[in-house]
């Protein structure tokens, strides 16, 4: 079954398993960056992933899941660098399992991080 491109104003419909057409899904990696361009380094992964990981053993959405990665919360970690704020401080971050990060993300952050 087709569907048609996420992307506002694309009106490509395509067959697949990804959300984007691929002209749309090509231009998005290549302006995403890698985790390091966007921020994310080794002080992220030992100071916040790890800390909010080790707190927040259970998804604090869905409350049935264990964690499995670390978001920014209740700002973005682009609003925390703004703000001019640790984004590495485990005090800005919660513990969320695959599915409820991924539907949290898509609702914050729609057209992803990139995208702002």
């Amino acid at each position: 079954m087709k569907k048609l491109c996420s992307v506002a104003g694309c009106p490509v419909l395509f067959e697949g398993t990804k959300s984007r057409c691929p002209t749309h899904e090509r231009t998005a990696d290549r302006t995403r960056g890698t985790s390091r361009q966007r921020g994310y380094d080794r002080e992220h992964e030992v100071t916040f992933r790890a800390k909010v990981l080790a707190r927040d053993r259970i998804c604090v959405i869905c409350k049935r899941r264990p964690s499995r990665d670390a978001d920014h919360f209740p700002r973005s970690r682009r609003e925390l660098v703004a703000a001019g704020l640790d984004p590495n401080d485990p005090q800005y971050g919660r513990g969320l399992c695959g599915p409820c990060h991924k539907k949290e993300t898509a609702r914050h952050q729609p057209g992803g991080w990139a995208a702002r």
